[in-house]
C-alpha cells in the first residue's frame, strides 16, 4: 500500500469533518467522562466495596466500547443503558462471590469430614488392634465366641451350632468375654 492510498483510507470523506470512528470514540470518552464518578458511586453502594465497584464499572465501559454505536451527540437511551448494565454487572458479581464462598465452604466441610473420619478410622482401627491383642487373656471358648460374633457376624443361633452348646451359653460366654476384653484394654490404656 503506498502513501497516497493509506492517506485515503485515514482521512475523512470531507475536508476538516470527523471521521465516524473519531466521532464513535469522542462520544464514548464524553460518557465515560459523565458518567463514571456516578456508576462508582452507584455500584460501591449496591456492593458496599470502593474496589469491586471500580471492576464492575469498568466491565460497564469495555461493554459500552464493544456495543454501543451512537446516533447523535445526545443519546437518550444510554444513562438508563449504562444503570442497567452497571447493576447486572455488580448482581452477577454478588452471585459468582456466593457461589464461590458455597464452594470454598462445601471443600472445606469436606476437609474436615474427612479428617474427622481418618480419625475415627484410625482410633477405631487402634481399639480393634488393642482387643485383637487382648484376645490372649481369655478361654479358647470365650475368644471363639467373641470372633465368632464380632469378627464374622454370626447371630447367637448360628454360634451355638458352631460350638455345639445352647444359645443361652453363647450369650453368658460373650458377656465373660467381653468384660474380661474391656478390662483388659482398660489396663492398658492407664498410664
Amino acid at each position: 500500500m503506498n502513501r497516497s492510498d493509506r492517506n485515503m483510507n485515514n482521512s475523512p470523506a470531507r475536508p476538516g469533518a470527523e471521521s465516524p470512528e473519531a466521532a464513535r470514540r469522542r462520544r464514548i470518552e464524553a460518557a465515560i467522562r459523565d458518567y463514571q464518578q456516578p456508576l462508582l458511586r452507584y455500584v460501591a453502594r449496591l456492593l458496599h466495596n470502593a474496589t469491586l465497584a471500580q471492576d464492575v464499572v469498568q466491565n460497564v465501559f469495555v461493554k459500552l466500547c464493544r456495543q454501543w454505536q451512537p446516533r447523535g451527540e445526545v443519546e437518550e437511551s444510554l444513562k438508563p443503558w449504562l444503570y442497567r448494565v452497571a447493576h447486572n454487572e455488580a448482581v452477577d458479581l454478588v452471585r459468582r462471590e456466593e457461589r464461590r464462598r458455597d464452594l470454598h465452604q462445601r471443600s472445606a466441610e469436606t476437609v474436615a469430614n474427612l479428617q474427622h473420619e481418618r480419625a475415627e478410622a484410625a482410633a477405631t482401627a487402634e481399639k480393634h488392634q488393642q482387643v485383637l491383642a487382648a484376645l490372649h487373656c481369655l478361654k479358647p471358648a470365650e475368644r471363639q465366641v467373641i470372633l465368632l460374633r464380632l469378627q464374622e457376624g454370626l447371630s447367637y443361633q448360628e454360634i451355638a451350632t458352631v460350638i455345639g452348646r445352647p444359645t443361652g451359653s453363647v450369650g453368658a460366654l460373650l458377656h465373660t468375654a467381653v468384660k474380661k476384653l474391656s478390662l483388659q484394654v482398660q489396663r492398658r490404656d492407664e498410664p
